[in-house]
């Protein structure tokens, strides 16, 4: 009794700060026309009603999410009704998802300090995850090393683990979890996959030829600052943390502030924007310290970016509907990759260049890496689709990793025997 007493304290205690989403609803509009596609993206420019479009409105033959807040409820549904566009409820209340959330990482946290160990299975803070690292790193120390690559604009120090077996500038992989801070089975995805990594290196004969030529590098929390407000204060926050002259709201998104295509469609010149791309290319410190490591080492031959959710694999570009050269080659490798995770639980994928299979996007760091000559670029849309969007429960967080690491391994083990 004295121990569900003091986790509901705990609960309290961290959620005394935190914006709360009561009566929050998380609707689905499937549009029927370029005119209700159009005129839910006038919904989305009415900065009034507060609406978070988790999917956004660019094609009939995708759905739409939408959070709604409670006192935007009835005007948002007044304006569906009266033109017609029908919709569906997927969380009725959207803080009950989140109490449970909270609750749930509490009563793992709590269990971990009497048990000692690190639960894979569980969503984690940032503070809890570098710890990780450290300890990933002792005990596999001639595999295993991590590396700062600069500081956020909070100051908080980014860490890649970098996963190598000596030499010198060797190829290598990149991928990076969590640039989107509310996308948490993202980060959890990473940190799966880095243990996954070291633990089957020497009995994964793949693998471990692979990292025997190669070098993989791995970026757990693209977005330090977003991930720790998404754990204090807004469960919801997506960008990054930096202050925006003029203005109160805060921050930019990290993939559309790229310098690729930066500027175009797909992303807002206004700062109040979740998809804000910044005053230029670039400006964000968190996305700088990335570009300043993969140029500086010169020999990077995939750049994976891992995101949720819409279960998508994809290949440059975002910010053009044109193929990129490599198209067929990239279309090919995805399938491929797709179908290894399909076969583990079922999981369906689709694959596609970004914007001909989710929306047109500029700024993107996948069209970024491919642009710099780094052929192999890829980015996931990881589980699910829409029942729980961004507040995927954390028993589906090894399944989800488990499926996610078939395609990976496939597209390293593709890059491996495919040098360019």
């Amino acid at each position: 009794m004295r121990g569900l007493w003091l986790l509901l304290v705990l609960v309290a205690a961290a959620t005394a700060d935190e914006r709360v989403f009561t009566g929050d609803k998380v609707i689905r509009v499937n549009a029927e026309s370029e005119e209700q596609i159009q005129l839910l993206q006038a919904l989305e420019a009415q900065e009034e009603f507060e609406v978070d479009f988790w999917l956004d409105p660019v094609s009939s033959d995708l759905p739409v999410d939408i959070r709604v807040p409670l006192s935007s409820l009835g005007a948002v549904t007044l304006f569906l009704k009266s033109h017609d566009i029908d919709y569906s409820v997927l969380i009725d209340n959207l803080q009950d998802l989140l109490d449970e959330e909270r609750a749930e990482m509490q009563k793992n946290h709590m269990k971990e300090r009497i048990t000692r160990s690190f639960n894979f299975g569980a969503y984690h803070t940032l503070e809890t995850i570098y710890s990780w690292m450290d300890t990933l790193v002792a005990q596999y120390p001639n595999l295993v090393s991590k590396q700062e690559i600069g500081k956020s604009y909070e100051n908080r120090p980014m860490y890649v683990l970098k996963f190598s077996t000596g030499g010198n500038n060797r190829p290598a992989i990149w991928i990076d979890t969590g640039i989107h801070s509310r996308e948490w089975v993202s980060q959890a995805t990473g940190v799966w996959t880095a243990n996954k990594i070291a633990s089957d290196y020497g009995t994964d004969a793949s693998l471990t030829s692979l990292l025997k030529s190669m070098d993989i590098y791995m970026l757990l929390l693209a977005n330090p600052d977003g991930y720790v407000y998404s754990h204090t204060n807004d469960r919801m926050w997506r960008k990054t943390r930096s202050i925006n002259p003029g203005y109160s709201c805060r921050g930019v998104d990290p993939n559309r502030n790229w310098d690729a295509g930066f500027g175009g469609p797909g992303a807002s010149s206004y700062p109040c924007s979740d998809s804000y791309r910044g005053p230029s290319a670039h400006s964000e410190i968190e996305v700088k310290n990335v570009v300043n490591l993969i140029r500086s080492h010169g020999n990077f031959k995939s750049f994976i970016s891992v995101h949720a959710y819409s279960q998508l694999l994809m290949y440059p570009y975002g910010y053009t509907c044109g193929n990129v050269p490599h198209q067929a080659e990239l279309d090919s490798v995805g399938r491929a990759a797709v179908q290894k995770l399909t076969s583990l639980y079922g999981t369906r994928y689709k694959v596609g260049s970004i914007c001909n299979i989710i929306y047109q996007a500029s700024g993107g760091s996948i069209d970024w890496s491919y642009n710099l000559g780094i052929k192999y670029s890829f980015a996931f849309e990881l589980r699910d689709t829409g029942r729980y969007g961004f507040i995927l429960p954390a028993n589906q967080i090894i399944p989800t990793a488990s499926e996610t690491w078939l395609a990976l391994k496939h597209l390293m083990e593709y890059v491996r025997d495919h040098p360019y």
